[in-house]
């Protein structure tokens, strides 16, 4: 039986998440062999009685090997942690989820990503810069990706189609259950020219509970998030908190103090977010603008243990090339020559006076269970 679809298997459990089947797999080292696990077992393993108990009725009315050939026919590709399909940023950042469904197709060049979120009530103005962000990033080559919901999001995922770059929506539902339902043409375009993609089975209803943890993927997908306009309770405030705790760079659309849908977005920079005045301040924040030559060096230059020991001296804050050097155990020349190639790959970034950091921290305060 393919191992594959055990993993699909435990998804289908709720309150079996990232943490608690990371645990799983930490104790019996297969998702297989946890799969036919007694309750002792289970229970040792960390889990609650009652995840147990309601483990124990889907495993007992289910069979994951059908389950996955179902899904397989419906045209949905099935990524976990252990598949190289699987999005690089979305693997950086704390609790990945283990499984991800996806209509479509995902490829390197998404690496290079910004996530476009805001209010489904979005006003003329945030309209406008929703669609031309939308195209602007496309057209340089920047995946968008974004929620699909309306507003903002049906307008930056158009946008992008429109400009014919490549766009990355992600669901609170399954792939197979578009919502909301007049975005369906919408879904079918993104297909074409990128993705569809949700960590919840086929078949999950797009309930109110799903929206919130799903965002940690919008923003995990994402090298920055922008949000263009938001209420004081909006959903795309909770997708640029995660984007923060995930290390990446959130920016806000400035807006009239009179205006509800820029209560949200002014209230960010004043928490700190960078305000969105310039689009090419996208581009140059998170280096964008080379990121064809950045993929290029990637595909050609893989990583090496130079790369591993000069990444395992860095971290969040900055450290000189001397220390680099001394923690690595590296002669200098072959330390400058691989840090120089590893910020033109976007692995790491020089912050002045040689000193460097890694490109991307994954903190979260937030677990997904």
């Amino acid at each position: 039986m393919d191992s594959k679809a055990y993993w699909v298997g435990f998804n289908f459990v709720k309150g079996i998440g990232a943490v608690r089947f990371k645990a799983l797999l930490d104790y019996f080292g297969d998702a297989a062999v946890a799969w036919q696990a007694p309750y002792d077992g289970l229970k040792a393993a960390g889990l609650p009685p009652k995840v147990i108990d309601h483990f124990l009725q889907v495993r007992k009315g289910m069979n994951p090997d059908l389950a996955l050939e179902k899904i397989i026919s419906q045209d949905i590709r099935v990524f976990t942690w252990n598949d190289e399909k699987y999005p690089r940023l979305l693997k950086q950042i704390d609790q990945p989820p283990p499984v991800i469904y996806v209509k479509g197709d995902l490829l390197a060049q998404d690496d290079w990503a910004a996530a476009i979120v805001g209010t489904r009530r979005v006003t003329a103005y945030g309209r406008q810069v929703a669609a031309e962000l939308g195209r602007f990033l496309a057209q340089h080559g920047v995946t968008v990706v974004s929620g699909l919901a309306r507003g903002v999001d049906s307008l930056a995922h158009s946008a992008a189609v429109a400009a014919g770059g490549r766009t990355i929506a992600v669901l609170g539902s399954g792939v197979d259950q578009i919502y909301p339902p007049e975005n369906r043409g919408l879904a079918e375009k993104i297909i074409q020219q990128g993705a569809v993609i949700s960590d919840y089975p086929p078949g999950t209803p797009p309930e109110s509970a799903n929206f919130p943890p799903r965002n940690r993927i919008i923003s995990g997908l994402s090298q920055a998030t922008v949000v263009v306009e938001a209420g004081e309770e909006s959903g795309a405030l909770i997708t640029s908190t995660f984007a923060a705790d995930q290390g990446r760079d959130v920016f806000a659309l400035p807006g009239s103090i009179y205006a509800p849908q820029s209560k949200g977005t002014n209230r960010l920079i004043q928490q700190g977010a960078r305000p969105l005045l310039d689009f090419n301040e996208i581009l140059e924040a998170l280096n964008m603008s080379r990121a064809p030559q950045q993929q290029s060096l990637r595909l050609a230059i893989p990583a090496n243990e130079v790369e591993a020991d000069l990444l395992a001296a860095l971290g969040s804050e900055p450290v000189h090339i001397d220390e680099i050097g001394q923690q690595s155990g590296l002669p200098m020349n072959k330390v400058s020559a691989a840090l120089a190639m590893m910020e033109l790959k976007g692995m790491v970034r020089h912050v002045g006076g040689m000193n460097y950091v890694l490109a991307r921290e994954t903190p979260s305060r937030y677990e997904i269970e």
